[in-house]
Order: C-alpha cells, then sequence, then structure tokens
C-alpha cells in the first residue's frame, strides 16, 4: 500500500530546511512524492533569496527522474547560480544516457567549473560507452586556464575509467605519465587501483604488475583484484602464485571475495587439491560462516566430479541461500545425476525461497541430460505460467539441447522459428550436439552457419561440423571444412586430457609419448585392448576425420588422451582407488565406450569431466546413459 505524501506547512527558511530533510529520502524511494517536493520550491519564492536554499531545493528536485525538469526549470529562476548549482545538475542529468546532451550544454555554460564539474561529465561520457569523448574532455580540461586545480586524483581517476572502457593502453599510458609527473593521487588507493586496472584490462598486465608492486598501501581489495586479473587473463598459475603470496604477506587476510575467486579458478582448471587447501583455510577463519564463498566451493567441489564433499559442505551451511540451492541442483545434474537435481529442487521449492532463471538453467540441463522430455517440458511452462520468469535464451538452449539429444528435430525447429528471444550461442551449439549424436546433416549446417555468424573464429563448430559429416562419410565436405579453417587462419584446439596425482598434474595429448611412463602406459594399453576384444569390442573407427585405412583409423582413436591419462591412473594410483580425468575437448564415442569396459575389466571407478558433463563410468555402465 503506497504511504500517502506528507504535507508541509512553511514560512520560514529554517521549516523549509527540514521539510526537505524528510522529504529527500521518500521521493528517491517513490516519485509520488514529486509534487510536494514541486510545492516546496513553490513555497521558496515567498522567503528571501538564497543560493545554500535553491541548492538543497535543485538535490531534492533532482534526487528522481520525474522532477527533473522542475530542477531545471528552478535553476533557471535562481539570481545567482553558483557551481553547486550547475554541479548538481550535471551530476543528476548524467545518471542517464538519455539526458547526457543535456548535461554537456549545462556543463558548456558554466561560467566557472571546478574538479566535481569535470569529474561528473568525463566519467559520464565513460560511462555510457563514450570513453573516447571522455579522454578528449579530460584533455580540454588540462588546456583550459580556468581549470586550474580541477586536475586532481577525482578527474584523474574518471579519466582513466575512459582509457580502460576503451581499452586504449596508449592513452592510459599517458594518463599514468602525466599523473606521475603532477604528483597526482600518489597516495591515493582509488587512483593506484585505477592504474592497474586499466593496464590489466587493456592486455598490459606485466604492467598493471609492476604498478601493483609499487603501491605504497596494498590492502585485501587490491590483492584480491590482482589475483582475479590474472584469473581473468587465463595466467591461473601467476594467480596462484600471488594468492600464495599474499598468504605469506603480514597484515593482510583474504576476504570470502578472495577466496570465491580462487576457488572459481581451482574449479575451472580441475585442480581440486589446491580446492581443498583453500577450503581448509576457511575453515580456519570467519570465512567459512560466508554464503558467499562457501556457495564458491560448492561449485568447485561439483566441477571436479566430487558430489559427496559438495553435500558435506552444503549440509554444513548455517544458513543455505538461493545460490546454494542453485549450486547443489546444477552440480547434480552437470554430474549426471538428473534424480539428485530434481529431489534437491523439489526439497528448494518447500524451503520457500523463490526460484529465479538461474535456478531453472539447472533443472532444465538435469532433463537435457536425462533425456526426460516431458519433463523438461512441463518445467519450461512452469516458468512463466506459474513463477512469472520471463523465458530467457539459455531456458530456450536448454530445451533445444533436450530435443535435438532425443531426436525430435521438428518441435526443436519449430521452437526456433517462433521462440520470442533471439536464438543465441549456446542454442546454436546445442542443436549441433544433437545433430552429431543422430547425423543430421540439414540442421547441422543450418546451426553451424548461425555459430559461424555469431563467433566466426571459434573452432568448435568448424570441428563439430566436420565430425558430423565424417560420421556419414562425406569426406569431400569434411574436406571443405578444412580449406576453410586454412583459409581463415582458423587452428583445430588440440585435444588434452590431464590428471591430478600426488599434487601434481600429469597432461596428454593423442598419440602423446612425452611422460616419463609411456612405455608402462602404452604396454598397460595393448593389454587392456586385447581383453576388450573379448568382451566384443570393435573400434568405432566413424570418429576418425580422415579418409584412411580401416587400420590407421583405428590405431589414431585407440590413443586419444583420455584413454593415455587413464592408463597412467590405474598405474599411478592405488588399487580399487577412483582416476578422475579431465578433458578440454567432448569426449568421443569410442572412448565413451572402451572407458566403459575399461572400468569393467579393472574393477575401477572413473570419472571423466570433459567439455559438456561428467561421466561416471563404474562397472562397464556410465552415469550419462550413453546420453551426452
Amino acid at each position: 500500500m503506497r504511504t500517502k505524501p506528507p504535507t508541509f506547512s512553511v514560512t520560514t527558511a529554517s521549516q523549509l530546511h527540514n521539510a526537505i530533510d524528510r522529504l529527500l529520502p521518500l521521493l528517491r524511494a517513490d516519485a509520488a512524492h514529486a509534487p510536494a517536493a514541486r510545492a516546496l520550491a513553490a513555497a521558496a519564492a515567498s522567503l528571501p533569496p538564497s543560493t545554500l536554499l535553491f541548492n538543497r531545493l535543485l538535490h531534492l528536485l533532482s534526487s528522481n527522474a520525474v522532477s527533473l525538469p522542475d530542477a531545471l526549470t528552478l535553476l533557471s529562476s535562481i539570481p545567482s547560480p553558483d557551481r553547486c548549482s550547475y554541479n548538481t545538475l550535471v551530476s543528476a542529468l548524467s545518471r542517464s544516457p538519455r539526458h547526457l546532451a543535456s548535461a554537456r550544454a549545462l556543463f558548456d555554460r558554466m561560467p566557472h567549473r571546478d574538479h566535481f564539474s569535470w569529474s561528473a561529465i568525463v566519467s559520464a561520457y565513460s560511462r555510457h560507452g563514450r570513453p573516447l569523448d571522455a579522454l578528449a574532455l579530460y584533455r580540454r580540461m588540462q588546456e583550459e586556464p580556468r581549470s586550474a586545480g580541477a586536475d586532481n586524483q577525482f578527474s584523474a581517476s574518471s579519466a582513466l575509467a575512459a582509457a580502460t572502457a576503451a581499452r586504449c593502453a596508449r592513452a592510459g599510458r599517458e594518463l599514468h605519465c602525466h599523473v606521475a609527473r603532477r604528483g597526482i593521487g600518489a597516495g591515493d588507493a582509488v587512483m593506484w587501483s585505477a592504474l592497474v586496472d586499466m593496464y590489466a584490462k587493456c592486455g598490459r598486465l606485466e604492467d598493471a604488475r609492476r604498478v601493483f608492486d609499487g603501491m605504497p598501501l596494498r590492502d585485501v581489495v587490491s590483492w584480491t583484484a590482482m589475483v582475479e586479473r590474472y584469473f581473468d587473463a587465463g595466467r591461473a598459475g601467476e594467480g596462484f602464485r600471488l594468492f600464495l603470496q599474499m598468504l605469506r604477506t603480514g597484515g593482510v587476510r583474504p576476504n570470502e571475495f578472495t577466496y570465491a575467486g580462487v576457488l572459481r579458478a581451482s574449479a575451472e582448471l580441475a585442480i581440486e587439491s589446491l580446492g581443498r587447501q583453500v577450503h581448509g583455510r576457511m575453515s580456519k577463519s570467519s570465512i567459512g560462516d560466508s554464503c558467499f564463498a562457501e556457495s564458491a566451493l560448492l561449485h568447485m567441489y561439483s566441477k571436479c566430479g566430487d558430489m559427496a564433499s559438495v553435500v558435506r559442505v552444503f549440509e554444513g551451511m548455517p544458513k543455505v541461500d538461493l545460490v546454494s540451492w542453485t549450486a547443489m541442483i546444477s552440480g547434480y545434474a552437470q554430474n549426471g545425476q538428473p534424480e539428485e537435481a530434481f529431489r534437491y529442487f523439489d526439497m528448494f521449492l518447500r524451503s520457500g525461497i523463490r526460484p529465479d532463471h538461474v535456478t531453472f538453467v539447472g533443472v532444465l540441463s538435469a532433463c537435457a541430460h536425462a533425456g526426460l522430455v516431458n519433463k523438461g517440458m512441463e518445467v519450461f511452462h512452469l516458468i512463466e505460467d506459474k513463477y512469472g520468469i520471463g523465458h530467457t535464451p539459455d531456458h530456450y538452449a536448454c530445451v533445444i539441447d533436450l530435443l535435438s539429444r532425443s531426436g525430435q528435430f521438428e518441435r526443436a525447429e519449430e521452437m526456433i522459428n517462433k521462440m520470442a528471444v533471439k536464438p543465441n550461442k549456446f542454442l546454436w551449439a546445442s542443436l549441433l550436439g544433437g545433430c552429431r549424436i543422430h547425423k543430421n546433416v540439414r540442421l547441422a549446417r543450418r546451426a553451424a552457419e548461425a555459430l559461424f555468424e555469431i563467433e566466426p573464429e571459434n573452432p568448435a563448430t568448424y570441428v563439430t561440423l566436420a565430425n558430423i559429416y565424417a560420421s556419414v562419410g562425406l569426406f569431400d565436405e569434411v574436406e571443405g571444412v578444412r580449406k576453410i579453417m586454412e583459409t581463415k587462419g582458423i587452428t583445430k584446439m588440440p585435444a588434452s586430457s590431464w590428471i591430478e596425482v600426488g599434487r601434481r598434474v600429469h597432461v596428454f595429448l593423442v598419440g602423446d609419448k612425452s611422460h616419463p611412463r609411456t612405455e608402462e602406459i602404452y604396454a598397460l594399453l595393448k593389454k587392456l585392448y586385447g581383453k576388450m576384444r573379448e568382451e566384443g569390442y570393435v573400434a568405432d573407427t566413424g570418429f576418425v576425420l580422415h579418409d584412411v585405412e580401416d587400420e590407421q583409423k583405428e590405431h589414431d582413436i585407440g590413443y586419444h588422451s583420455e584413454r593415455l591419462a587413464v592408463a597412467f591412473g590405474i598405474i599411478a594410483t592405488p588399487e580399487g582407488s577412483p582416476i578422475k580425468i579431465f578433458k578440454n575437448l567432448r569426449i568421443c564415442g569410442d572412448c565413451h565406450t572402451a572407458i566403459k569396459l575399461i572400468s569393467q575389466i579393472t574393477r575401477r571407478e572413473i570419472i571423466v569431466r570433459d567439455s559438456n558433463i561428467f561421466h561416471h563410468f563404474k562397472n562397464g555402465v556410465c552415469s550419462c546413459r550413453d546420453y551426452w
């Protein structure tokens, strides 16, 4: 129920000041109070002129977009507006890109400008997607004699933000030299952080690190940001080393954001041992009570295929929030345990917390991986019908994944043609993946063409399309795809698999013979292949892209990176213990069949995380039910 706007009896300046104090937070929260603000402005006309009082009324009227025109009208009626009058309106107009031109016109009319004026307009242009204009304004400020004193850490920080937004390292370096020469912000932590951020986002990580190392004071925020910048740049090793250096630095303790960032990197690289060490440190500090950091723990363990640890962390959380529930549901979906994903979703709904669009992505993903078409479509319709959440491109991508995996291409194509939002790359990739399973060449071409438009440099699309052509014997088309890749300079990402043994990560490529235990690895595979043939195994050479002799195809497919990693895991880990492998690409169908048999022959549980899902192989059966 809306609160009735207050009424004010104003006959003195003191009463007007008190009324402004009471009305300001109300108007910020609700435009319904705009008439009361206009009434106060009208009442001021009967009082002696006061620039201070006018400025306070400008501040009040400009606090809500609805009364902003009234603020502009008031400004034009003030006998002697000062810089504060103009700054208030420039700052208010700058909040919206729609009013940026008006803010600039007012700024240009100002008789005198200070650092606040320049910072407001420079940061506005940067914030609203016009960073080059922001940099031009900052240069103009430096050239204007009337702007003496405006060139300080506030305006310089705004200009640095513009250089960062423009990804212009040259302009950023010029600004760095300028502030260093002038001594601007020499002891200001915000300025130093802005410099580090600028260099990192402009791809100059070494320069960012040099600035970071030279900072007079490095707090937990600056340490965390620098660690994250290494992770964002794909230089995880340096990020982890800097994190360890932070731990050794006295006086600076990691916070929940530090731990969450390191855990995310551990999850992406599947370095479970480091994630466990971070977990141990968190447990010894108060950070262990943070939902934010503990949700990152859930994500890390689920991305490493350890759902038992995920459950332990979840059940030990003092307070479970939406992110934690979603992490549980998505974790089980990714680990090929849809029944558990649905069980936790039912528990979540009973908890009283309202699901969001991300929660439903996890549920729909579980349906897709389990092939539960009816259940998935039921959930898809509930999102809007029951919860009033608009379908997102990711929801559609999950449903297209569900339909195309099950071979229901007519329904999938009909949904794509009728969907209310533009298909994203994940939807087209899902359709292409379904076409790979069912060898649907026609739709594969449509999906690939859409992906070529969205991300023409992504080699995965070309390789998947070539795989589909090869699977139906269209080797001329395979060669055509290969020639397009050569013309565009696109190279296939080499398939690699890795396994962590004794806190050391061992990486394998296809046909790799660089490992110190190569002879043992190949000897074991040869022995295993003999036993597999006794079980009826015949290599599916349709997964080899080259049009070569069958014997060569069987040899090529027999030494894929995941098989080498599995063989090393068997000889390097205790008998009977699980083997956990990670692969950067999707596992091929023949390797999937082979590892199922190897798990049966060796009586070992073998866990493989590929680029799409976890495969838990045990006793000759995979958790994905051969549906991935």
